[in-house]
Order: C-alpha cells, then structure tokens, then sequence
C-alpha cells in the first residue's frame, strides 16, 4: 500500500488480490434483476456518454450512469430497498425466493404486508427508497435521518410514503444503531443499507439490488461498443454501493478486469482508512467537520462489503467538497456540445475527481500512474440528481 498527498486529495495504491463473494457473481444477483423487471416503475437509466468531457480530459471516453430518473426518486437507492422489502416479506409469508412485484400485489399478501412496519436511518436516498417501496407494497415505514440533514430530505421522504421522516440528533452511525433499537422494541423490520455481525440477510438484499445498475450500465456499454471499460469510479459511504458495484463488475469483467478507484469525503473516509490501516478489518472513525456530500457521510463501513472493497480496489481517495462540487459543475454545465447531467453532492465527487486526476499539473503524474491516458474509458455512477435543490443551484452558479 502506498499513500500520496497531492492536489488537495489523499489517495492509496493498492494491488487487486481477492475473488468475488459468491453473493455477488451473476447467479446470485439474478433475484433481483428478475425482481425489478416485474415491478411496472422500472426502466433502465440512461448511461450518458460524455465526448466532449473525454477530449477535454485527454481520454478516449467518459460514460456516466445517470441515476436521476429511478422510479421517480432521483437517486438510486430504490433498487435496493425494493428488493430487500419484497425478499424480507416473502421471508415472513412463506413465498419463494424468487418473489416477483406481481406476487406481492395479490390481496392475501398486501393484507399480511399491510401488518408488517418497518425502519431504516438514511442520509436521504436511501429511507426514501424504503419509505417508496413500502408504500408500492402496502407496508408502513418508519425513517431517521443524522443530525445536520437538510429539512427538504426529510420532507421528500414524507412524500414518498413515510409514515414517520425525523432527523435526530445523532450522528449517522447512532442514528443506525437507534433504529436497529426502534426495530427490536417495537418489532418492526430493520432495512439497513449496512452490515454487522449478526445482521446480514437485509444488506446482501440492499446490495444484490444495486447490482442490477451494475448490470445495466454493463449491457449499455456493450450496446455503445465497449467490451470493458478500463477504469470504474465509485463513491463510498458505508461502502455498500461501492462494494456491491464492484463486486458485480469485478465478476462480469473478471477476465479482463478495470481499475476500480473508490471516492470519499476527506471528513470521514472509513474505507480509506481501513484500507490504509493494513490489517485487514473494518475501521470506524469520527467526522472531522461536516461534508456537502451527505450520502457519504459515514464513519462505520460495511462489513459485508468491506471485503470486497479491501481485496479488489486498485484505488482509494479522501477527497475535500471542492472535488464534488466541481463535479457537479462539469456534468451539470457541460461543454463541446454534452448532454447535461444533474447530479447531487454525492453523485459528482468522482467526475471531479476524474478531472483533477486528468488535468492538474500536480495530479497529473498519478493519473498516469492509474492508467488514465488516451485510450481510457472510464465509468461513472452519478448516484443522485439534485436532492437539494437550492445548494445545487447554488453551485451550479458559482465558479
């Protein structure tokens, strides 16, 4: 493991040792891919090529899964609750594994679904995700967000069906554990989009769901003639996205792998910090300040992706909110003639990361070291458009 300093940004290079969970190869993720085909909200997003960012940025091709449009929620946090919820009912009722959207719209199933409540703490996306499907489903739910979350989060998550969206005053990993809390008092059902010891089932749903992204952004490249991109970035919270994203990557393009680079606020980088750590297990920290990058504003990761990122990463960046902000920037006001993307604190921090790594004197270097020349493809998630819509704006506006 080696650590450079430079251009504002902390960054680790690792060498890829590891196999993919077998949670996370094709068989296994194809629950949820027939799940979500079933559900009549689906539709794949739109994977946007950028030709204009890639010669501006010296490479062969940028290509950016745009998020926004899921199921109407602006963020792709959907795909995971939807797909725990459903396997979580058909647990409780006897029904298949292989549970479609249309198994649990029969009256005997919504009648015993409409018993069942349940609970999650988010930075956002994810309690509206659950609060969205619950609602799709006949269920209840119950969402906590951290101290410091913007009042319009909260709200969007009331209007997707929350029976309850309270921001304590917790940090977010308090807030998880007053939730797990709410869930054995009053025994309703925990949809965490993270992992413990003991606490397990849940988040392998939460990140088989975000694998069909994975997948279509994957199928989409393949239509563009793209065999394999050679570099994926991926933004890091807890590490669940980023994990189950890699993971199925990591498998479909196992005989020709890309460099998988993972992106954190400089605040609280828990990957990167376990990554640097060198012992091989999961490091907690503390925020040092606040981020704009909410989604991310996680001190505990993942456990149960936590391998996958520690193993398969070639890459880890602590980067400060001037990174994400001048990607939301580059992919909302775009040039050489692009398509616009809105994206959110959360969802542009690695296009602004790419474009330091591509274009800063004293990054540049590094970025050769990753590989990011002229025959680089690489691609980008953009998790959430804008979710709050004034500090967008506000962005957007500022140089």
């Amino acid at each position: 493991m080696t650590e450079y300093r430079a251009g504002g940004l902390r960054a680790l290079e690792h060498i890829p040792r590891g196999e993919v969970p077998p949670f996370l190869r094709a068989p296994a993720t194809q629950g949820a891919w027939t799940f979500h085909h079933t559900m009549p909200a689906y539709a794949p997003t739109p994977l946007v090529s950028l030709p204009g960012l890639a010669a501006r940025l010296g490479v062969r091709g940028v290509y950016v899964k745009d998020e926004s449009p899921r199921f109407g929620l602006n963020a792709f946090k959907g795909l995971g609750g939807s797909y725990a919820l459903a396997r979580t009912i058909a647990q409780k009722l006897g029904l298949p594994e292989t549970v479609t959207f249309q198994d649990l719209q029969q009256p005997v199933v919504r009648a015993k679904a409409a018993e069942m409540v349940f609970v999650t703490t988010t930075d956002g996306n994810h309690g509206r995700g659950v609060a969205w499907a619950a609602r799709e489903l006949g269920s209840t739910a119950h969402v906590y967000l951290p101290a410091g979350s913007a009042p319009v989060r909260a709200q969007a998550i009331r209007e997707a069906g929350a029976a309850e969206a309270r921001i304590l005053e917790l940090d977010y990993d308090d807030a998880v554990r007053y939730a797990a809390r709410m869930a054995e008092e009053k025994g309703w059902h925990l949809i965490q989009d993270t992992s413990w010891p003991g606490y397990e089932d849940v988040p392998a749903w939460i990140v088989q769901g975000y694998a069909t992204m994975a997948r279509e952004a994957a199928e989409q490249l393949a239509a563009a003639g793209i065999d394999c991109p050679t570099h994926v970035f991926l933004q890091a919270g807890v590490g669940a996205m980023a994990g189950g994203v890699l993971g199925c990557l990591a498998d479909r393009y196992r005989q020709n792998p890309p460099v998988f680079a993972v992106a954190e606020p400089e605040s609280i980088p828990c990957v990167y910090a376990s990554a640097l750590a060198g012992d091989g297990r999961p490091h907690p920290v503390r925020p040092r300040g606040q981020t704009i990058m909410a989604g991310l504003n996680c001190g505990e990761p993942c456990t149960l992706t936590w391998p996958v990122l520690r193993d398969l990463a070639g890459w880890y960046f602590a980067c400060p909110d001037a990174v994400a902000e001048e990607g939301m920037r580059l992919l909302g006001r775009p040039t050489g003639g692009d398509r616009p993307v809105v994206s959110g604190e959360s969802g542009g921090v690695t296009a602004g990361l790419l474009a330091r790594l591509t274009t800063w004197p004293d990054l540049v270097a590094l970025g050769q070291r990753m590989g990011l020349t002229e025959g680089a493809v690489i691609l980008l998630f953009s998790t959430e458009g804008d979710t709050d819509p004034a500090h967008y704006r506000q962005v957007l506006a500022s140089d």
